[in-house]
Formats: structure tokens, sequence, C-alpha cells
């Protein structure tokens, strides 16, 4: 694996000389700063994956696009979108922000199911990553980053007819497709989008516990479907209408995804649907208004085991509203306004009926002069968890000749989710070693900070190097402790006496230092001949020595990496990563986190005729045995073939 990376540098760094034409890396427009701003005037550490990225990567889901990008860990426990989580600069799953076109959409039942995208992979024009403190900007939950999905409705989508998708046949019987078919005329735009991944699952073997015990072996099944519609309509020269309408079924094996417990046989069904509509006005002038609703209603089907009654059903509904407002004073001063709510509500037979409530509002503005552009948030929030909170964003950037100087910090806060809160406590003689809530729990609070550098050693290649630091107070999260030490904790059910559970708690003061390097470039080679390579390392070190099971499970070291070549009729595409992080061990079911792996991906496309390829995609080359949460075995190596168009 090191050899790839080196190898690597070496092709790329000798064919940029070669080159025979080039284009700027830093033209692209970000929206999730709220005020649209070119990356090199953000102060921030920005990533984008572009739509010609995301359709030619070896990846079948959105999670696994973003292992790709640099200084983002995915922490999955079963391939092709049964379920992962985001972990950036050090954060728990929980505290990365995910958007569709500005709207959230993180799950108010657990963090788990933040990466529940109901889009397809060929319906996204684009990914902003934000990394760091989002708190000013969104509220609650944008510690750790912001991942903004924009889908093409919802950007600036060209007039015609297109059509995307790739459908595949793989081992395992596996169905894996993804589609999108997009129509714009004058004042209409119309939008579908389709996704499935469907297999019997890789196999299992029986585990050898001890001489006198051997767990059953299983199969990592999935059923994952989706159906996307979005469309829009300009009502008149001001205003315009957009709407989005998506639901996700996901059915799968998700055996010790939660727990090392040897009665774990765990089965999930979860669907989510996802409603949104905004409302948009924008003058020659360049004010733009744009009023936003978005309703989504979940729904987890959690079984633990069919040998004794175990079924957790729990309904979740998600309200989110928000007014934006923005306006520019010649040409140097840009100003942004906006209040937000949200309502949320659960009800389950293990977790309790709850619900609450959330509002905030925010002012920005933005001044450039010269080559300095200086930005200031500033947030009110109150939510029925922890009242009033105050959040303020300051970033700056100043950009000479071939280098751009950055500077960022911000408070961000994040309360406990009802998993956190309320787990297992409606459960009757819970089995040891189970995760159990704790309603007690204080909301998250803290500072984060960056200074960074970019550097563009030629006009397409671009070298990053980002210091970043988090000072925080009640992070929340999982630490086995015995019932003596829960019992004066009310309304947590009936627990077994003497016995251990993985009981969520408030550490007191987490510190989070960490650096990021990453290397950029694309170039044309030849008209029918271009290159792309992103590479990066990061860096993260936690100081605090009672981790509880997520926040000790991070990676000190990760290098991510992603090559796109297109010669003539030939589409090659290989992505890879590389972690180290702590080793842990589950002796219960005899299973080993080992403390580094290494994963390659591939895809190469042969054009059939134009804008139809035949593609082949293999999934962990080396066939790596790793596991990503301690018992959560991954796939092996997955070959899959089929066929891929680009239709305009």
């Amino acid at each position: 694996m090191k050899n790839f990376f080196t190898t690597s540098i070496i092709f790329l760094l000798f064919v940029s000389f070669r080159a025979q034409n080039s284009f700027s890396l830093d033209t692209l427009v970000v929206q999730t700063t709220r005020i649209p701003l070119k990356v090199n005037e953000t102060g921030r550490s920005i990533n984008i994956l572009t739509k010609e990225q995301i359709q030619e990567l070896p990846a079948t889901t959105f999670y696994e696009l973003l292992q790709t990008i640099s200084g983002i860990e995915i922490q999955s426990r079963g391939g092709f979108g049964v379920q992962g989580d985001i972990v950036m600069r050090g954060s728990t799953f929980s505290q990365v922000l995910v958007l569709i076109d500005g709207m959230r959409i993180n799950d108010p039942l657990t963090g788990h199911f933040n990466c529940y995208v109901p889009v397809s992979n060929m319906e996204i024009e684009r990914i902003e990553i934000l990394k760091g403190a989002g708190a000013s900007m969104y509220g609650p939950d944008a510690v750790g980053g912001v991942i903004n999905i924009i889908t093409k409705g919802f950007d600036s989508l060209k007039n015609g007819t297109s059509s995307s998708g790739t459908i595949n046949y793989g081992a395992n019987k596996l169905i894996n497709s993804t589609a999108g078919i997009f129509h714009k005329s004058n004042k209409f735009y119309f939008g579908l989008g389709l996704s499935l991944n469907q297999s019997i699952g890789d196999s299992v073997p029986p585990i050898s516990v001890d001489s006198s015990t051997t767990l059953e072996g299983y199969r990592n099944y999935f059923d994952i479907k989706n159906i996307s519609l979005s469309g829009g309509y300009k009502l008149n020269d001001l205003w315009e209408i957009k709407f989005r309408s998506s639901i996700l079924s996901s059915d799968f094996n998700a055996r010790y995804f939660y727990t090392t417990n040897t009665f774990d046989k765990s089965t999930e069904i979860t669907s989510n649907w996802f409603n949104r509509v905004q409302f948009q006005r924008k003058t020659n002038l360049g004010s733009t208004l744009d009023i936003n609703a978005s309703y989504k209603r979940s729904n987890d089907e959690f079984i633990f085991s069919p040998d004794f009654p175990s079924t957790n059903s729990h309904t979740m509904d998600f309200i989110n509203f928000t007014i934006n407002s923005s306006r520019e004073i010649k040409n140097k001063i840009k100003l942004k306004s906006g209040l937000q709510g949200d309502f949320r509500k659960i009800e389950s037979n293990d977790r309790g009926n709850h619900s609450d409530y959330h509002f905030g509002g925010y002012l920005m503005g933005v001044y450039k002069s010269n080559n300095m552009v200086f930005t200031a948030i500033a947030r009110e929030d109150y939510d029925q968890n922890y009242g009033f909170e105050f959040c303020p964003q300051l970033s700056a950037s100043y950009s000479a000749n071939n280098i751009v100087l950055r500077a960022s910090a911000g408070k961000s806060i994040r309360a406990a989710d009802y998993t956190e809160r309320y787990v297992s406590n409606n459960v009757v003689e819970l089995t040891p070693e189970r995760s159990l809530g704790n309603p007690n729990l204080i909301a998250e609070k803290g500072w984060s900070e960056e200074i960074g550098i970019n550097y563009y050693l030629f006009k397409n290649i671009l070298f990053k190097a980002t210091v970043f630091s988090r000072q925080s107070k009640n992070i929340i999260d999982y630490i086995l402790t015995n019932e003596s030490d829960i019992g004066n904790v009310s309304n947590i059910g009936s627990l077994y006496s003497g016995a251990d559970y993985f009981f969520a708690k408030n550490i007191k003061d987490v510190y989070v230092n960490g650096l990021e390097f990453e290397l950029n470039t694309k170039f044309i080679i030849s008209e029918n001949k271009t290159l792309g390579w992103q590479m990066g390392y990061t860096f993260t070190d936690i100081s605090n020595d009672n981790l509880g099971i997520y926040l000790s499970s991070f990676a000190k070291h990760l290098i991510n990496s992603q090559i796109i070549l297109k010669y003539n009729s030939l589409k090659f595409s290989i992505s890879g990563l590389y972690k180290e992080r702590n080793q842990q061990l589950a002796e219960s079911i005899s299973s080993i986190l080992e403390s580094n792996y290494a994963l390659l991906n591939g895809r190469i496309g042969y054009k059939i005729k134009s804008g139809v390829y035949f593609n082949i995609q293999i999934l962990n080359i080396t066939n790596t045995d790793y596991q990503n949460i301690l018992g959560a075995k991954m796939p092996g190596r997955w070959l899959m073939g089929g066929v891929l168009w680009e239709i305009r």
C-alpha cells in the first residue's frame, strides 16, 4: 500500500510537467459557507467532490465516496450503504452535520443513521465538506464538520435532457445500480433518481470462542432501495419554487453492529421519507431571499435476537424550517441573516415517547478588501435541552501570489440524541454489555481553531496544510460501567446485579489536536486525456485517557487517495486508504479490531459507443480482512461488472 502511494506521487509529478493544458483549482464557489465564496476566500479548510468524481470513482454509496476525501474517516459496519459513521478531526459520529441542499437530515434517534442519504449518487452535483466548527451557520451538531450534498436540481442545471447511471451484477448475487434522469427547459425542471444495492451478503464462518463454545456462522445480507423525485418552476422574473421527495429503505444483517454480546443475532429494517420545498427570490441587485421547509419521517425496527422477545420499534419525526436573506453593499460587504426552527419527536417501545424543539437566528458578514477576506458570524440558539447558547465564528484569508493564508475560530454545541439519553431504558432485565442511555446527560460544548496555508506549486497543483485544535467539555460517549455505579440514575429499567453495561456518560474535558496535509492536482494531457489525483494525510491526537468506545476508535493516522484517468476510450479510477488506530479485543466473540489496515478499490470502463461504457469494479482489491467497529466484519474482495452510461 505504501508503495502504491509513493509510485502515485512520482507518476503524477512527472505527468504534471508534461501537461499541455491546465486550469486553476480555486475557481469553484461553495454554498456551505452560507454566503457563496470561492474556496480561497472562506478562511476554512474545504474539500469539494465534483459530479465527475462522483460518477467515476469506485464507490457505490454516499459514504464510500466520502472515504476518498482527505481527513474524513468512515467507520462503516457493512458495505454498499448498510451503515456508516462519519468522523472528522477526532469527532464522534454524532458531531458531524449532514445537509441536503443546506437542509439538515441528521436523525433525531441516533447519529448512526446520518449516512442514510435519500438521494442517488447520480443526482448529486457536488459534495462540499467544511472541516471544523459550523454551528454558527447551521446550529447544533456541527462540531467536527459539515457535509453539504448539493443536488443537480438545486444547483444551476443547464437546459436540456441528460441521464447517467450504472447497472452491475456481482459476487454473492449482488445487484448494484444507481441512475438519474434530468430535464430542464426555460422555466421548468424535473429530476428522477433511483438506486438499488441488494445481495445475499458475504458469508461469515462459525466463530470458535473456546473449546466448548462456537458461535454460528451467518451472512451479511442487505437490501437497500431509494427513489427520489425533484422539480422546480420559475414563477416569474423574481420567484422560483423547488421541491424534493425521497424514500429510502434498508433491510440488513446487523450482528455485532452495536454490541459484542454472544446473544447478538441482530437484524434491522430502516426507512426514511424526506420532503423539502423552497421558495427563492433573486434580484438583479444581488439580494436573495429563500424560505425553506422540510419534513422527515424515519422508522426503525431492530431485532436483537429471534431467540427471545427483543424487537425495538421506533418512529421519528423531524420538521425543519429556515428563512435566509442576503444583500450586497458596494461590492465589498455582503450580509446574510436567517432564522431556523426544528421540531423533533420519537415514539419507541424501547426509548419511550419524547419530543423537543429548537430555534435559532444568525447574522453573518463578509468583508473583502484587496487580498483580504474577513468573515464574522454571530448566532443565538435556544434548545429545550440546554436553553440559550451563543455561538460565534471568525474566519479570515489572505492571498498573495501563489499562497493563501487562512485562519478560523468558532464555538459549537450538541445535545444528546434520543438513543444516548434513553436507549434500553424500558427494557426489563437488560443483558450485560448492552448499551444503556442516560437521561441526565449534559449538552456538549467546545471551541475549535485552525490555521492553514494553500500553496500553488503550479496553477494546477495545490498543496494544503492545516493545524487544528478543539477544546470540548461534557463529550458524550459509552463507557463500560458496573451496575453498582449506575443505580443512582432513575428511570433506566432493570439491570443484572453486578453486571457491566456500556453506559452513556459525559466526559469532562476532551482536547483534540492535529494536522492535515493535502495534495490536489488535475490537468489535461491532451484533448481526450485527463488525469486527476488527490492525496491527504491526517494526524489526530486526543488527550484524555478515559475515552469511551467511539472516541477511542478514531484513526490517529489516516491517508486517503484517489486517481481518475481518462485516456481516449478508457476510464480508470482507483481509491485507497490507510489508517492506524487503537487495537481493540472482544474475547466474548473472539474478535480483534486490528491497529491498522489498508484498502484499495478500483474501477475500469471501456467505451462501447458514445456515452456507454462496459464497466468492471472491484472493492477491496487486496481482500483485506478488517473491521471499523469491533465485531462488525467488513466485506472481502467483491467483483462486479455491468454497464455505465452518460447521455446528454
